[in-house]
């Protein structure tokens, strides 16, 4: 059986630093950026190669700005998992 991994991708300039999806990841694997965004937030950002897909963070994210991808290794294809940005 394939292994499941996982990444994301935020849109920093919306992070507003709120914290909830490094809390919620059971991976451990995001953290903030000690930079800043510019609007003066300090975003979210992938620290580890340890993620599952498995969206917890982009439930969580009240700002829509977190998009988790699946990826079953050995195979490359990239699947959107979730998206948490919000339909326009």
């Amino acid at each position: 059986m394939a292994k499941i991994s996982g990444t994301v991708e935020f849109n920093i300039e919306a992070c507003k630093g709120c914290e909830l999806c490094v809390e919620a990841c059971p991976q451990d694997c995001l953290a903030m950026s000690p930079d800043l965004n510019h609007k003066g937030y300090h975003f979210a950002v992938l620290i580890d190669d340890t993620c599952t897909g498995c969206v917890n963070c982009a439930l969580v994210c009240p700002d829509a700005v977190i998009t988790v991808y699946r990826e079953r290794r050995p195979t490359s294809s990239r699947q959107p998992a979730v998206t948490s940005e919000a339909a326009i």
